[in-house]
């Protein structure tokens, strides 16, 4: 036996380990008790949640969340360092409830678009170490920033090639292009859950609105009535034009009996 077999015998070589990443922490929380700036905000961020449906009437490949936690990094989580936007929307992935966005659940899927409903409590931070980790981190295509107490405070940014956040120019009517969601991000004046103020709104493409399901259902039963109200003109109408017809009909058959001729022999 040679010396490096006995060595072997003494000493066995232990075998290889096959190395195994540590696991992301699974003590996640999805709810820290902390409300919402306002109430003006969480209308404003259900308004811009329930709207995103009519922008994508035949998709469903989306998901779009608010002031709910997204994870994206162990540190970041055993830290608990929260990060909820106010909204953010995901395209290109399965659909379905959750309580939060865990980023290495959801195949690496970071948010595409994000708005901040902020305040002057909050400005420093949505303009300052919010801005720099979605520009850098998040690599969010569209991010905008709005105080709902404030109609001229709306703000936005698209990720350039060079993956440095751009100032989008508004248009003429201080609206912003999302290019992301192929959207108008401006204003609006009107209700909402009984707060009449200017609110912050989708627009489609050219420039409708994209309705909640309310204001869609309202839109619906408004041209219901409209159309039965088109059908009823048409009915009267139409009777109206059988009637003057049978009048004619009845005046020339009187006519034709004060000339002797019986108009039933005709």
């Amino acid at each position: 036996m040679s010396a490096e077999a006995i060595a072997e015998t003494i000493n066995p070589v232990p075998e290889a380990v096959e190395w195994e990443p540590p696991m992301p922490p699974t003590d996640l929380i999805f709810d820290d008790g902390e409300p919402l700036e306002s109430n003006r905000h969480r209308i404003a961020m259900n308004a811009l949640i329930d709207s995103v449906p009519a922008l994508f009437p035949d998709r469903h490949d989306y998901f779009m969340g608010g002031n709910m936690f997204i994870y994206y990094s162990s540190k970041q989580a055993k830290n608990r360092d929260f990060r909820g936007p106010d909204f953010f929307a995901v395209l290109d992935v399965e659909p379905g409830d959750r309580l939060g966005w865990v980023v290495w659940e959801e195949e690496g899927r970071y948010p595409d678009v994000i708005v901040e409903l902020t305040s002057p409590s909050t400005r420093k931070i949505d303009l300052g170490p919010k801005k720099d980790l979605y520009e850098r981190v998040f690599r969010t295509r569209d991010y905008f920033v709005y105080d709902p107490y404030n109609p001229n405070s709306l703000q936005g940014w698209h990720l350039d090639a060079n993956h440095k956040y751009q100032p989008l120019e508004p248009d003429e009517r201080g609206w912003l292009w999302c290019e992301t969601l192929g959207a108008w991000l401006g204003n609006w004046e009107g209700t909402l859950t009984q707060v009449s103020i200017t609110w912050l709104r989708f627009y489609h493409p050219d420039g409708t609105l994209a309705l909640l399901p309310h204001e869609a259902a309202q839109q619906q039963a408004e041209l219901a009535k409209q159309e039965a109200e088109s059908a009823q003109q048409q009915a009267e109408l139409a009777q109206q034009q059988a009637e003057l017809a049978q009048s004619k009909a009845d005046r020339l058959a009187a006519k034709l009996r004060e000339m002797g001729v019986d108009p039933d022999q005709l």
